[in-house]
């Protein structure tokens, strides 16, 4: 997207025009989904999150508070602070999951059981990490972002970013210890 094109983008979503809104939804709704997912893990609150965002940039609009320079880096900003107030109030009130055990009726069961262990060990692996070091893994492996990228969006420069990715991996392998991904 142009400069001009910008500036054009970020005036309809400020006078709240409903084409440049369903625009903006429809370029960046995918790519907010797969973030907010590989952060929770879960699609359906995964799409509840991502839906949200966008419902957080209606309202800044209408409050005067819309994004005016980069609309894709708000956007994954809100998605962030949204994960984090989703994961506190689930802190806060946990909730109990199903059982993994139900019935399968594919014949390598015992496959089936293993994968959802080392899921759950990586979940739970994963959910022990700083909110910076599962922003950077979630930025990095999620949605693919280039180091600088991901250094721009999380306002550090590339070398803390590699650090940072660099201990959350250490800690997840620390964690896990020898997981067979096959």
């Amino acid at each position: 997207m142009s400069i001009i094109e910008d500036k054009r983008v970020l005036d309809g979503l400020r006078d709240l025009d409903q084409q440049v809104i369903g625009a903006i939804y429809d370029q960046y709704f995918s790519e907010i989904y797969r973030y907010v997912l590989y952060r929770m893990g879960d699609a359906t609150v995964a799409e509840d999150i991502a839906s949200d965002v966008f419902v957080r940039m209606i309202e800044a609009a209408q409050n005067n508070k819309a994004p005016t320079t980069n609309i894709k880096g708000w956007l994954i900003g809100t998605a962030s602070h949204a994960v984090a107030d989703h994961l506190r109030k689930k802190y806060r009130r946990p909730e109990e999951e199903l059982s993994d055990m139900m019935p399968d009726l594919s014949p390598s069961i015992a496959a089936e059981i293993d994968q959802r262990e080392q899921n759950r060990s990586v979940k739970n692996a994963y959910a022990q990490l700083s909110p910076d070091q599962q922003n950077v893994l979630a930025l990095r492996f999620g949605q693919g972002y280039s180091l600088e990228e991901t250094a721009m969006h999380m306002n550090k420069n590339v070398n803390a970013v590699k650090a940072l990715q660099f201990r959350a991996l250490a800690n997840l392998q620390r964690e896990v210890g020898e997981v067979d991904y096959e």
